[in-house]
C-alpha cells in the first residue's frame, strides 16, 4: 500500500526558528498530504514520532527541534537521547523517522544567530522532505520487487 501522508513533529523551544523547518518540508511536499504536530520540546518527539508511525496512517515521520547548548551536561544528554529514540521508533515500527533536531554549540540568542539557523531549519526541512520521498520511493522498489 501507497502512503501518501507524512507526519512532521515539531518542539516548541525556539519555535520561531524551528517552525523554519516546516516552510522547508513543505516545499516539497503538499501541505494537505502532511499532519503537524507539537510537542513541548525534543525529548518529547519519540514516543509521539513512534506512536503516528504504529498508526500505519504515514510513509515517514519528521521531527525538527533546537537542542541549545546551556554549558551543562543537559545539551549532550538530551540530543543522545532523541537521536537514539527517533532511531529506535523507526526501527521497531519499520517506518521512517527523520531528525531535523540541530544542537549547535556555539548558539547564542542574538538576531544574526537567530538569522542563520531560521535560514539553516528551512534548508533542513526541504531535506527531510527529500529524505522522506527517497525512502518512499526506495521502499516502495524493494516491495515491489
Amino acid at each position: 500500500m501507497t502512503h501518501t501522508r507524512y507526519a512532521f513533529i515539531k518542539a516548541q523551544w525556539h519555535a520561531d526558528i524551528v517552525d523554519r523547518a516546516l516552510e522547508g518540508f513543505l516545499q516539497l511536499i503538499p501541505a494537505e498530504h502532511v499532519d503537524v504536530f507539537d510537542v513541548p520540546g525534543a525529548f518529547e518527539m519519540p514516543l509521539l514520532a513512534q506512536e503516528l508511525a504504529k498508526t500505519g496512517k504515514y510513509a515517514a515521520v519528521a521531527c525538527a527541534a533546537f537542542v541549545l547548548d546551556g554549558g551543562i551536561y543537559r545539551h549532550d544528554f538530551v540530543a543522545q537521547a532523541v537521536v537514539d529514540g527517533l532511531m529506535r521508533a523507526g526501527m521497531d515500527t519499520g517506518v521512517p523517522v527523520l531528525s531535523v533536531s540541530l544542537t549547535p554549540h556555539q548558539y547564542q540568542e542574538t538576531e544574526h544567530h537567530n538569522a542563520i539557523y531560521r535560514a539553516h531549519f528551512v534548508e533542513k526541512g526541504r531535506e527531510a522532505a527529500n529524505a522522506a520521498l527517497m525512502i518512499t520511493k526506495a521502499r516502495e522498489a524493494a516491495l515491489a520487487a
